[in-house]
């Protein structure tokens, strides 16, 4: 292996023209040069492997990049950079995969590009729906091609006895989006998506499980404002509970949707809808005191960024782990981040907004998906209630 005259290898074959692009990469990640060199050694190595096989980086299938990586230390960093660039196939993508994932990868894309729905959602459905294809087997088109709704209805039964029902409306959810692609794109001849059975349950049964604004309250004080970490903490748990944000909104949220000089901020809600927000004065001071003092310089679009080298954009799953720390940190027992919603609408309701105050707000579409706040509405429903038998006025 060949080095520069520093000691940092130099790459050859198949991946010798992306290695200036991965040296600048590694330096605006904020990598340390001792890492850096490490991994250059590692582009150095892969680059070797493919060489030894014949391949070029294009050629890298899901299964050859997993043996690369077996084969290969530290290449699993080169591998996302390769990816994300689009010189290797991507891991969802149909490049080498059988016929039920080459399906999963169209369905994938479906559902982003027809459906608008996010990354993290468009991944759950395609978990899902990964069951139901197992379950038809091979040769998949010929499966396909003889669907019933007497096997969707048989699957579905089959594998739901037993399970919670928050598992089996997922899979039922996802196996109902499965099948409108499918017909849609003539794959199934007939629309077989009413023949999956529903889930029994009772709309708006459970009320929303806010937090008292007390215990919002220990939740934000449990941050260091004097650290990195909790700076950004800070920041994430102050818009989930002032603008009663979904976790996906907060980790998505880009340096360009803040608008400083008009005091609002753009949020990317369901469907791809963008909606603009107030911005509330603790919310700003919170977020920019993180950009100033904590946000590493990268190339993420995103506000929120990891605190540690490679610096990536905060995932969905980042943001409720964010809320599981403040929660062990304050002392109180773990909850998700979308309590700090519920807790947002409860505390409006009791402050004298209307539920269509309240919806606008949280942005539901329907007001169907506010009205389970009327049950928390103390106010209101004093007014209802009837007085106990036998009880003097």
């Amino acid at each position: 292996m060949n080095a520069d005259g520093r000691g940092v290898p130099v790459v050859a074959g198949p991946l010798a023209g992306y290695e200036a692009a991965f040296r600048a990469h590694l330096s605006g990640s904020g990598y340390t040069p001792l890492s850096a060199r490490d991994l250059m050694r590692a582009m150095a190595r892969a680059s070797c492997w493919l060489e030894d096989r014949g391949l070029a980086a294009g050629e890298l299938t899901p299964l050859l990049a997993a043996e690369l990586q077996a084969d290969v230390r530290h290449a699993g960093p080169v591998l996302r950079f390769l990816r994300e660039a689009g010189v290797v196939p991507a891991l969802g993508s149909a490049a080498g995969a059988g016929p039920a994932e080459a399906m999963l990868a169209q369905f994938r894309g479906w559902l982003a590009g027809e459906r608008g729905l996010s990354a993290a959602t468009v991944g759950c459905y395609a978990k899902q729906a990964r069951k139901f294809l197992a379950y038809l087997g091979e040769p998949l088109d010929a499966a396909l091609a003889q669907l019933d709704a007497g096997q969707v209805t048989s699957f579905m039964v089959g594998y739901c006895r037993g399970r919670n029902p928050e598992s089996a409306k997922a899979l039922v959810t996802a196996v109902r989006a499965l099948l409108r692609f499918l017909h849609v794109t003539g794959q199934v001849p007939v629309p077989l998506a009413g023949a999956v059975p529903a889930v029994a349950g009772w709309r708006l049964a459970s009320l929303p499980r806010g937090l008292d604004a007390a215990v919002v309250a220990r939740l934000l004080a449990s941050c260091d404002p004097g650290t990195i970490t909790g700076r950004r903490d800070l920041a994430v748990l102050t818009m989930l509970a002032r603008l009663g944000l979904r976790g996906a909104e907060v980790a998505g949220l880009e340096l360009a949707d803040v608008d400083w000089r008009g005091g609002e901020v753009a949020i990317r809600g369901k469907a791809g809808r963008i909606e603009r927000l107030p911005l509330p004065a603790d919310v700003g001071e919170a977020v920019a005191a993180y950009l100033m003092a904590g946000r590493p310089r990268c190339g993420a679009r995103t506000v929120f960024c990891t605190v540690r080298a490679p610096y990536r954009r905060l995932s969905p799953a980042a943001i409720r782990g964010i809320m599981a720390q403040a929660c062990r940190r304050a002392g109180l027992p773990r909850a998700g981040a979308h309590r700090l919603r519920h807790s947002l609408a409860t505390e409006m309701l009791r402050a004298g907004a209307s539920l269509p105050e309240v919806g606008q707000v949280l942005r539901h579409r329907s007001q169907l998906a506010t009205s389970v706040y009327a049950k928390v509405d103390e106010h209101a429903l004093r007014v209802l209630a009837r007085p106990w038998p036998g009880r003097q006025s």
